[in-house]
């Protein structure tokens, strides 16, 4: 119902401020479950690209200390967000975006960085890829990094990238984690590209202790 309504509230809001978003690849997404994985650049990356898709609608993680203030945690876990120990991520962090695949009609957005200070990807997507049964699909963003830069009329693109599977059977040992990791990354390369040859991310400088 939050979900619902915020959407509807935050697009058209956005679209008069920013302009319509330029979106690519839509026709890629699949019909069930999915996982979305794309480089983590701003800490608007799950609302962007969450609106890109909807109806289609997504779970997320976030860290756990968001969860600590009531009103936040109210606020999040009605977004479908659920709380992750970053530093000590446990078990957890895998079974339960696999059985939110698996047993509620939510994908769900992973940012395999982990961060948007980081451009080393990691294989937790893969692991919960495999478990869940579901298709990866790799997407990037391109525009305002912060919500002060919408009001620049820089405009919003977003691609979504053609789906990949990892096979059930398949062991993913550190060469098939090399490879699929590598496979992420030529695809979010090859979507940049298709939206702006030009473009080039700059990471900002970590702070002590980042929000995503």
């Amino acid at each position: 119902m939050l979900y619902n309504f915020l959407v509807h509230i935050v697009n058209p809001f956005l679209n008069l401020i920013n302009g319509k978003a330029e979106i690519k690849g839509l026709d890629q997404l699949p019909k069930g479950n999915y996982i979305l994985v794309a480089p983590h650049r701003t800490w608007m990356d799950p609302v962007l690209l969450a609106l890109a898709v909807y109806p289609k609608q997504f779970s997320f993680m976030a860290k756990e200390e968001l969860f600590k203030n009531k009103l936040i945690g109210w606020f999040l876990k009605r977004l479908h967000a659920f709380p992750v120990n970053r530093k000590h991520p446990g078990p957890s962090a895998i079974s339960k975006p696999v059985r939110i695949l698996k047993k509620s009609p939510y994908s769900t957005i992973i940012f395999p960085s982990g961060s948007r200070y980081s451009s080393q990807l990691k294989g937790g997507a893969l692991l919960i890829a495999k478990m869940a049964g579901v298709p990866i699909v790799p997407a990037v963003y391109q525009g305002p990094l912060s919500f002060g830069q919408m009001w620049s009329r820089k405009k919003r693109r977003i691609a979504f990238g053609k789906p990949f599977v990892v096979e059930r059977r398949q062991r993913l040992t550190e060469d098939a984690q090399r490879e699929y990791e590598q496979k992420m990354q030529n695809a979010f390369n090859d979507l940049d590209k298709d939206l702006d040859p030009s473009f080039k991310y700059v990471m900002p400088p970590k702070p002590k202790d980042d929000d995503f």
